[in-house]
């Protein structure tokens, strides 16, 4: 028990850095939701339901303007899909017990992906895990529940809001940016983004995600026969 509770007191220790940034996107959510009329138990419950920051930003957008269920699910798809990639490295295999596994692959957002992958191997445990995950969907309720009481009390709306996923996302590319190695990533995500924007604008980030998807899966493509070549060549 106490090596149990040492291990999940490192994961909340763990969470924190992430919690810098998902407790104030998640007052950005609260915010989004009272400005544009929606009740305030949506911050909550769409955190509960979906857990997913990027997504939940989106939805508040497409629930004001009544979007069709069909593009709301094609968009979930899309921007969600990143986390079927992501289940082949996380250490689900930590977690024995069936609720604990189900729970870790609801929290499987991107922090906790990230926040786990610096971990050395034999620093990780299911109890760690778990841990650092709660804390995490803590943090966001607890960010879109304040953002829904601070746009209660604030006697006019916030200008620029909706900027929030777009700013998030851009400080996701700066730090993809730094590392040398994705840099042909960034480059595929231009060209997707120019092709869509030209081609299909009225659906410019829904053309950009299908073709951004292909791209990378031919650049692994070829990565993969290029190193199996090159060790037939050795």
């Amino acid at each position: 028990m106490a090596d149990r509770r040492t291990r999940m007191t490192q994961g909340v220790r763990d969470s924190f850095s992430a919690g810098l940034g998902i407790f104030p996107l998640g007052i950005a959510l609260g915010l989004l939701i009272v400005q544009a009329g929606l009740p305030w138990w949506l911050a909550p419950a769409l955190s509960l339901a979906a857990f997913a920051g990027s997504l939940e930003l989106l939805l508040v957008g497409m629930m004001a303007t009544v979007t069709p269920l069909t593009a709301v699910g094609l968009t979930v798809l899309v921007v969600n899909f990143r986390h079927v990639f992501y289940a082949f490295s996380f250490p689900l295999h930590l977690v024995k017990h069936p609720l604990g596994k189900a729970y870790a692959v609801y929290a499987m957002i991107d922090e906790a992906y990230a926040v786990n992958a610096s971990l050395p191997e034999h620093e990780r445990s299911a109890a760690r895990l778990l841990a650092m995950q709660i804390a995490c969907e803590i943090y966001w309720v607890g960010g879109g529940l304040a953002g829904v009481a601070l746009g209660a009390a604030l006697p006019a709306p916030v200008k620029g809001l909706e900027f929030a996923l777009c700013a998030l996302f851009t400080v996701l590319t700066l730090d993809a940016f730094r590392s040398r190695a994705e840099l042909p990533s960034l480059l595929l995500a231009g060209v997707s983004v120019t092709v869509a924007l030209v081609l299909t604008p009225g659906a410019a980030m829904f053309t950009a995600l299908l073709l951004f998807v292909g791209l990378l899966l031919v650049r692994h493509t070829v990565t993969a026969r290029r190193t199996a070549q090159e060790a037939l060549d050795a």
